[in-house]
C-alpha cells in the first residue's frame, strides 16, 4: 500500500468553471453556505452573471462541478505505482489521492458538509453525484461496478466515503493517521460485504438470466416479433438542481 502523497500547491484556475468552483469554496470557508449568492460567487470569481449562467445552472451545481474537478485530478495521475497492488490496496490509494486533491479546499468543505446536514434534500442529490464519482474511483482501482451488484457497491462506497470525509475534516494530525485508519476500517467492512454479495450474485445469476430471457421473449411477442429498443443503462445522472 502506497504512503500518502505529498501535498502540492494548487495553481489558480484559468477557465471560467474552475474560477467559479474555487470562488464558491473560498466563500464557503468564510460564511454559511445559505448566505452565499450566485452574485457573490460571480464577483469573487471575476466573471459576469452571464458567464456563470453559461457554466452552471445553479449554486448547488457548482458543487457537482467541484466533484468532477476532483475526479479529474485523481484520474489524471499516473497509476503505475498501483499496478503491483491488489484491488483493495489500489482503492485505498485512489481514495487517499482524492483526499490529497481536496486538501486545498478543506475549510470550505467543512461548511459544505455542515450545509448538507442541514439540507437533507441537497444531501440526497449530492449522494447521486458521489455515486457517479465513486464509479470512476472503482474503475481506477480496477474494480467492477456494473449491474445490480455494482449499484450496491457504489451506494455502499458512497456512504463509507461520507464517513471517511467526516473523519478527515476532524483529523488535525499531519499524517492523517485517524483518516487512514477509518478508511482502512470501512474498506475492510466493504470487502467482506462485497464478497457475500458476489456469492449471492453468482448463485442467482442463472435464474436472473432465465427471467430476463422470458421477459424479453414475451415483449417481442407482444410487439409482433419486432426487435426491442435499446436502453441506455449508463446510470450517469447529471444532478445540477441543488
Amino acid at each position: 500500500m502506497a504512503t500518502r502523497p505529498k501535498s502540492e500547491a494548487k495553481s489558480p484556475p484559468t477557465d471560467t468553471r474552475g474560477k467559479i468552483v474555487d470562488a464558491l469554496m473560498e466563500l464557503a470557508a468564510e460564511r454559511r453556505f445559505e448566505d452565499i449568492s450566485v452574485r457573490d460567487i460571480s464577483r469573487a470569481a471575476g466573471v459576469s452573471l452571464a458567464d456563470f449562467r453559461d457554466a452552471f445552472p445553479s449554486k448547488g451545481a457548482v458543487l457537482a462541478g467541484f466533484t468532477r474537478h476532483i475526479d479529474r485530478i485523481v484520474l489524471a495521475q499516473d497509476d503505475g505505482e498501483l499496478s503491483e497492488e491488489n484491488s483493495r490496496e489500489r482503492l485505498f490509494d485512489v481514495l487517499m489521492r482524492r483526499l490529497e486533491a481536496m486538501a486545498p479546499y478543506r475549510e470550505g468543505l467543512r461548511e459544505v458538509a455542515a450545509w448538507l446536514r442541514r439540507q437533507p434534500a441537497a444531501a440526497l442529490a449530492m449522494n447521486q453525484v458521489t455515486m457517479s464519482s465513486m464509479r470512476f474511483m472503482l474503475e481506477a482501482a480496477g474494480i467492477e461496478a456494473e449491474g445490480a451488484s455494482g449499484a450496491i457497491k457504489l451506494q455502499g462506497l458512497a456512504l463509507a466515503w461520507a464517513r471517511v470525509l467526516q473523519t478527515w475534516l476532524d483529523d488535525d494530525e499531519p499524517t492523517l493517521s485517524k483518516t487512514m485508519a477509518e478508511l482502512d476500517r470501512v474498506l475492510t467492512r466493504g470487502e467482506r460485504a462485497v464478497a457475500g454479495l458476489d456469492r449471492v450474485s453468482a448463485l442467482t445469476s442463472p435464474f436472473s438470466a432465465m427471467a430476463k430471457a422470458a421477459f424479453d421473449a414475451g415483449r417481442r411477442a407482444r410487439r409482433g416479433g419486432s426487435r426491442p429498443a435499446r436502453k441506455d443503462e449508463s446510470g450517469d445522472e447529471d444532478v445540477t438542481a441543488l
